[in-house]
This record gives structure tokens, sequence and C-alpha cells, in this order.
């Protein structure tokens, strides 16, 4: 058979030439400006004005959007302890709120009347000769109704705290099942 693809260079020919990493000897002293691919902000510095400057590939007049990236995630599995910790704090945080929220209420009851003008109306009507009604203010002071209010309180904090880690072990029995959930994270650039 016969070599068609002509003269062959010799290795001494490719002795001269640099190795892909490497600069030739002309430009050892100056520092290496890797081409850019958008213009420089005015008053930064820049690729010396020689130098071509690659530009974006857009059709003439075409305004660059900015791309969203997506990513497609599944949770496989919910930690329990971590579900457990982070529901009970919610839950106290819930707790308190509530106990607040019921003294705010009940003192705000009082100071506009209700209490005093629906005790009346309740004295009156369970009014009987032996004796007097039912007395709704001594029934519904501030302290039984925090204590109240503080009761169903924690008992919420137990039970949504509970509720909650069972919910992650349930959770976990399913996506071993099925998968888990399908999450489309999307970040803007």
């Amino acid at each position: 058979m016969t070599d068609t693809r002509g003269a062959k260079q010799g290795y001494e020919s490719f002795s001269a030439s640099p190795l892909p990493n490497e600069r030739p000897a002309s430009q050892q002293s100056q520092p290496y400006h890797p081409p850019h691919a958008y213009a420089p902000p005015a008053g930064a510095q820049g690729p010396a004005p020689q130098q071509a400057v690659r530009r974006p590939r857009t059709p003439a007049g075409a305004r660059t959007v900015p791309r969203t990236r997506k990513a497609r995630l599944r949770v496989a599995k919910v930690d329990p302890w971590s579900v457990m910790k982070v529901s009970f704090l919610l839950s106290i945080a819930l707790g308190i709120s509530t106990i607040i929220a019921a003294s705010v209420l009940w003192m705000t009851m009082d100071a506009m009347g209700v209490l005093s003008t629906v005790g009346g109306t309740i004295s009156d009507a369970t009014e009987s000769n032996e004796g007097g009604g039912f007395d709704l203010e001594s029934f519904l002071s501030l302290p039984r109704v925090l204590v109240f209010t503080s009761v169903i309180a924690v008992i919420d904090v137990v039970l949504a705290t509970a509720l909650a880690t069972l919910g992650a072990f349930i959770y976990n029995l399913s996506a071993g099942f099925v998968g888990g959930v399908e999450l489309t994270l999307a970040e803007d650039e």
C-alpha cells in the first residue's frame, strides 16, 4: 500500500513547539491573559486594545435573557430527631403566643365591660328565690383563664411534637415505597 498523506514531518520539528501547558519562549516574560467573553466594565482593566475580544453568540439586536438554573430533587428521608426538635420549638412558640393572646383578649373584654354585662345578664337569668345566680366574673377571672390556657398550651406542645415525629416516621416508610416527594428548585442568575 502506498501512503497518500504526503511527506511526513520528522520528530525534530516537534521539539521546537511548546507543550500544551507551556508558553513559547517569546512569551515567558509576559503574564498570560485569557480571552474574555464580555467587554470589561468602564474603568476596569481589561485585555490590551490590540487583542480581539470574544463576544457572546447572539443575533444582532437580540437581548440576552438571564438563564434560570433548575434542579429536580427528591426528599428521600426525613430525620425524625430533627423534625422532633423543630416541632417542639415551634409548638412552644405557638403555646406562648396562645397564652399571650388569651390574656390580651381577656383584658380587652374586661376593659370594654363585656364580662360584667354578660355576667349580669347570666346572673339575672339564673337567679332564684333562695339565692343569687351564677357569677360569671368570678368564674372567668384572669388567673383561672391563664391556668386553663397554660394547660391547653402544654397539651398542645406534647401532642404537636409527638404527631410531627410520628409523621416523619410515616413519611420515611412511605418514601421507601414510592420514592418520596420530588421538588423542582430554580435559581435566577
